[in-house]
């Protein structure tokens, strides 16, 4: 099977969460890389839902990257086929912060937000092989640890957070992932 679209990325920070327990479908999720290389280039990189509000527009929503170019590749390519592939390039400010093996997290600075993560009592390390589904529509190969415990702050203020068993693609909804490839 040949590959045509890919993305693989460097210390990767995943969160997915509600901020509230009745809730079907996550309102935040904060997906942030290091580095994320594609055949467009490569750049600090990931995806951003900031949605405090369930029944109204999300605050923040996008693909951020310090590389628009980088960071308008996702969507058409990557998410072809899901609620995300139309969504925006931002440009981002983002930093990754390693304190491991304690904890993990990421700042991502976006318009007026700066959206801040913390994962912490990490598992040890898995091998993952993960086939497409409908969510995601992309073969998903790399190292994950779980979270324990994760927090959420968002222009300094504590976001109290529901961190689901599973996220969007299958795997842990709060995950270090050091190195990792998309593709479809």
């Amino acid at each position: 099977m040949a590959i045509t679209n890919w993305m693989a990325w460097e210390a990767g920070v995943d969160l997915v969460a509600v901020t509230d327990k009745n809730l079907q479908m996550p309102n935040i999720i904060v997906h942030i890389a290091r580095m994320v290389h594609t055949p467009k280039g490569s750049a600090a990189s990931g995806m951003i839902l900031y949605q405090p509000n369930p029944s109204s527009n999300p605050e923040a929503m996008g693909f951020v990257s310090h590389d628009l170019e980088v960071g308008k590749y996702f969507g058409p390519k990557i998410f072809a086929g899901t609620p995300f592939e139309n969504a925006p390039a931002l440009k981002a400010n983002i930093e990754v912060l390693l304190n491991l093996p304690n904890s993990v997290g990421c700042k991502v600075k976006v318009g007026n937000h700066l959206i801040e993560t913390t994962l912490s009592e990490l598992s040890q390390l898995e091998l993952i092989n993960r086939a497409p589904a409908q969510m995601p529509p992309f073969f998903q190969q790399g190292l994950e640890a779980k979270a324990g415990k994760a927090s959420l702050r968002v222009n300094g203020k504590e976001i109290p957070i529901i961190v689901p068993p599973a996220g969007i693609s299958g795997g842990p909804a709060a995950v270090w992932s050091p190195a990792g490839i998309y593709a479809r």
